[in-house]
């Protein structure tokens, strides 16, 4: 009988061993989903980002105001009846 349990034990132990320190371990299957939950976060906000950007694209092409704007603020486009001031700070 006590070689039973002794040979149970070991049985155990050796379970054990695989699930804590093994390839597939507990801690390594944790770090991984930390990892992954890190990633769907990042996905989320490039998918707004993209969205975002999807728009913009869509708003240029469809519209000369959306092209107007982006040409006055980025690059400085005035029209010819329009005077310019620029104010330093």
């Amino acid at each position: 009988m006590r070689v039973i349990v002794i040979g149970l034990v070991l049985v155990l132990l050796g379970l054990q061993y695989k699930l804590w320190f093994g390839g597939d371990s507990l801690p390594m299957w944790l770090r991984a989903e930390k990892k992954m939950n890190a990633r769907v976060v990042e996905n989320q906000k490039l998918t707004v980002r993209n969205r975002a950007l999807e728009a913009d694209v869509t708003e240029l092409k469809s519209g000369d105001q959306a092209l107007e704007e982006r040409a006055r603020y980025d690059l400085g486009m005035i029209k010819e009846d329009e005077t310019y001031y620029h104010f330093i700070n």
